[in-house]
């Protein structure tokens, strides 16, 4: 995500509290972590012979809020399995507006979190960020990546493959959040898909 944060006004980092409506599928009243359980399978053609069951914690936090949106932290620990070598799976950083959620992609994602905490507005953000919409349905593409974004029945689901097999999903759930993550790199040949465990609704 390019963001040209320095056009905007700084304000006093977490000195704000949000006034924008809350999303309905990421949302936080306070910055306290939250920890669930997270099963699934994950598969790697030289560490596995197939699926395999994969479990882990996952923590969602809100490390910063704004006049028009949040910033969320989810991270994947205690990342479990009978593969040779541990999967690790690094932070994701989004941010969450009254009717999107963006993913946060820059080379220090930390850095740009806390700078984009203190803005007074939201920068202009790209199409291939959005990570979720609060309501309907979007497709686009962009170069060999394919993107389909659809919210249906309290959940929205976003998925966009490549044309050499890889992949990403996130599926959110209003009023849990995040409550499937999977991604693949080739024809099977690294990947995962985990869950989460007793979500609500």
């Amino acid at each position: 995500m390019k963001c040209r944060l320095l056009l905007f006004a700084v304000t006093g980092l977490g000195l704000i509290a949000p006034i924008f409506a809350a999303n309905p599928f990421l949302n936080a009243n306070d910055d306290k972590p939250v920890s669930t359980t997270v099963r699934g399978m994950e598969w790697n053609d030289e560490y596995t012979n197939g699926e395999i069951p994969l479990t882990g914690r996952m923590i969602t936090t809100r490390i910063g809020a704004m006049p028009w949106g949040a910033i969320f932290k989810i991270e994947f620990t205690d990342l479990k399995s009978k593969a040779e070598q541990k999967r690790e799976i690094g932070p994701l950083y989004f941010i969450a507006t009254d009717d999107r959620i963006y993913l946060l992609n820059e080379q220090n994602n930390e850095a740009a979190a806390k700078k984009l905490a203190g803005t007074d507005k939201a920068p202009n953000f790209e199409q291939a960020d959005i990570r979720a919409i609060a309501s309907g349905k979007m497709e686009f593409e962009e170069g060999p990546y394919t993107t389909t974004i659809v919210t249906k029945g309290g959940e929205c689901t976003y998925t966009t493959s490549h044309n050499s097999g890889h992949y990403t999903k996130f599926v959110w759930k209003k009023g849990s959040g995040l409550v499937e993550h999977a991604s693949n790199y080739g024809a099977a040949k690294d990947g995962f898909r985990l869950k989460r465990v007793n979500a609500k609704g």
